[in-house]
């Protein structure tokens, strides 16, 4: 009863937002993709616990993770993530406004969202009178990562996503794996994905056997040179044969290429 999820329509990505009642109020994870939904969010955790908003997180730098902190800082919650997210988001910022305003305006967002940075380092602190960990990680689906934990259980984000298609747009799936293994040795009880419903650790193992099977598949068709699109276009048709049910395989657009041009990459560097 201490947990609830918000998660938005398809339309803005499905993307889940977390909210935890502690003695003083309720902290939030991750702030929206358009500030209607951080605003929504909102209202409908304090609604359901008859508290107030007094602190969220941004997780990583993506628009859906960063969109709504404006809205909520004027509502008067304190929106925190680490020094090395913060860095990141002027030029997605910027890249994602070109990509998505017109499509969304006038919800989305010109103004540059800016959250306080709580640090660079894994941190403990407290918030709405709740003892919580966040912990400061490198590369994944993002240049930067925090990863929230309350007692026994892990807010990871887009790090996670249960029967949705990642987002591979960086091409860091090796890095990725390590964010996995170090998630993993926290031991959590829970996971708190950025799309789809909480689980257990068993979320963890699925997300690195969803990264080991995009990385194989490519690797099948002996990257080089340039994306190849007829070859990317089978490595496509191989995961959504492999999960049917999973949302969003127009991530898989952005995505498989960048795991081709990381991997071939690697092999002319070797």
């Amino acid at each position: 009863p201490r947990i609830g999820q918000y998660v938005s329509s398809a339309w803005t990505f499905a993307t889940s937002s977390f909210w935890i009642s502690g003695p003083a109020g309720l902290v939030l994870v991750d702030t929206q993709f358009l500030p209607s939904g951080a605003l929504e969010a909102a209202a409908l955790a304090e609604q359901a616990t008859g508290q107030r908003l007094v602190t969220a997180f941004v997780l990583h730098a993506n628009p859906d993770k960063f969109n709504g902190t404006s809205a909520l800082q004027r509502r008067g919650a304190m929106v925190l993530t680490s020094r090395q997210v913060l860095a990141a988001m002027p030029a997605i910022h910027e890249k994602r406004v070109a990509a998505f305003y017109e499509r969304y305006k006038p919800d989305y967002p010109l103004e540059m969202p800016t959250p306080a940075a709580f640090g660079a380092a894994t941190t403990q602190l407290r918030a709405a009178g709740l003892p919580l960990t966040a912990h400061v990680l490198g590369p994944g689906c993002s240049d930067a990562h925090v990863v929230l934990q309350f007692e026994d259980q892990l807010f990871v984000g887009d790090l996670v996503a249960n029967g949705a298609h990642s987002w591979l747009e960086i091409g860091r799936t090796d890095a990725w794996l390590q964010r996995i293994a170090e998630l993993e040795a926290l031991r959590p009880r829970f996971v708190h994905p950025g799309r789809g419903p909480s689980g257990g650790p068993e979320l963890l193992t699925r997300q690195r056997v969803y990264l080991e099977q995009v990385i194989a598949l490519v690797a099948a068709e002996q990257p080089s040179g340039p994306p190849d699109k007829a070859a990317l276009a089978r490595v496509r048709a191989a995961l959504e044969l492999r999960y049917p049910g999973h949302r969003f395989p127009v991530f898989l657009e952005i995505g498989l290429p960048a795991e081709w041009r990381r991997q071939a990459g690697a092999a002319a560097v070797d």
